[in-house]
Parts: C-alpha cells; sequence; structure tokens
C-alpha cells in the first residue's frame, strides 16, 4: 500500500529528502544519551554527503562554518528537540536565519531502483563510516528497505533478502547479525493502513468532487 504524502510528516528542510527526515527521527527516538549522539553524528556526515563532491566543496566542508550550518540544520529539522553532545551551540528557534544551497545529486544508474538513487547515497555514504557506528544504523536502515520494499510489493518479504541488499548496496560494509528481527510485514502494512485511514477530509472531497465531475462529462456525451 503506497504512502501518501498527505499521510507523513512536513518537511522541513526540503533539500535534503524524506529519507534523512527519518533517520532524524529516528534519532529523537533513541532513549540513551550515547547511542543519540552518535547517531546524530552520523546522520550529519551523511548530510554533507548530499552535497557535490568537487574542489571548491572540498574546502568548504574543511570549514568550521560548514560543519556548524549542517548542525543547525539538523537541529531545525528536529524541531529544536534534539539532546546531543554537540560541536556547536544549538540555535534558537527566534533567531535562526539559514540560506540553504540546493545540492545537486549524481546521475548514476540506480542498482535497485525500488529504493531510489537518495536511499543508495545515503546506504553507500554510512558504509564509509567507523563499524560502531554503521552497528548504529544498519538496523534503521535494513527497516526502512523493507518498508519501501513492501509499498511497491506487498507480498511477504524474506529479512534475508533486505540484509542482502543491504550489503549488496553498501559493498559489504553494512552486516546485520543473522539472528536480527525486522520489523514484520503486518506490523508494516498495519501502520500504513493506519496512515491511510487518517487521511485529510481535505484530499477525500476533492477526489468525490473529481469523480462526480467525470460522471458529469460522461453523461453529457
Amino acid at each position: 500500500m503506497f504512502e501518501y504524502n498527505v499521510n507523513r510528516n512536513s518537511l522541513i528542510i526540503r533539500e535534503y529528502g524524506r529519507n534523512i527526515q527519518k533517520m532524524i527521527e529516528d534519532v529523537l527516538a533513541e532513549p540513551d544519551y550515547a547511542k543519540r549522539s552518535e547517531k546524530a553524528k552520523a546522520v550529519v556526515r551523511i548530510m554533507a554527503q548530499l552535497n557535490p563532491d568537487d574542489k571548491e566543496d572540498k574546502n568548504q566542508k574543511e570549514s568550521l562554518d560548514y560543519w556548524h550550518k549542517l548542525w543547525d540544520h539538523l537541529h531545525i529539522m528536529a524541531n529544536y528537540q534534539l539532546d546531543v553532545e554537540c560541536p556547536f551551540p544549538k540555535p534558537e528557534p527566534k533567531s535562526t536565519k539559514f540560506v540553504f544551497e540546493k545540492p545537486e545529486y549524481n546521475k548514476h544508474t540506480i542498482g535497485f531502483r525500488t529504493y531510489g538513487r537518495n536511499m543508495e547515497n545515503i546506504i553507500k555514504a554510512t558504509a564509509q563510516y567507523p563499524e560502531e557506528q554503521r552497528k548504529a544504523l544498519g538496523l534503521v536502515l535494513a527497516n526502512h528497505l523493507k518498508k519501501l520494499y513492501l509499498t511497491y510489493n506487498r507480498d511477504s518479504v524474506n529479512d534475508q533478502l533486505i540484509i542482502n541488499q543491504l550489503k549488496e548496496m553498501s559493498d559489504g560494509k553494512i552486516t546485520l547479525p543473522e539472528d536480527i528481527s525486522l520489523h514484520t510485514t503486518n506490523e508494516i502494512l498495519k501502520n500504513a493502513s493506519n496512515a491511510n485511514a487518517n487521511k485529510p477530509l481535505v484530499a477525500k472531497k476533492k477526489k468525490k468532487k473529481k469523480k462526480k465531475k467525470n460522471n458529469i462529462e460522461q453523461n453529457n456525451k
């Protein structure tokens, strides 16, 4: 079952995309301060990877201002609710002003179209991190891949398939234990059904109005 944008939380900084927003939501849900801080650092590094990798940007990425901007964006997308170890002062909601330069994405061939280029870039970026950070995000990535897979194929999917594809997309650098348990298919589909059940009435009215218009046009032919 498709998950429509009207059922999702609004993107606070659209240029980073839906996947980064979901990863930040996972960081917020982590109860342990140390693990939450490690996940936050990993997400910031992924955000940096989404920008073009040319000579000018390499010089920019070495500056403190650049990383300060990324941490500010992280706090903004977390609605200023993120409590983590941060190398820069936490921005204040009323005083924060920023200008975001839209990143240019690579145009290479997508290995797994089901997951999209942005998700593939995130996995490849995560694969470059130290083992501890890869472990912190491995299960999150696997569960999200399974959710994306079931968006296009509602049949049950074997967890090992998802784990193997994650391993392949990360060039073997992100591996999960054999006894790991991903979210069940029923849980994922149930959450998707609940989201559709809570679909705004405005969208439903528009659908009915469009159907009524089509019926009138058919009767007039």
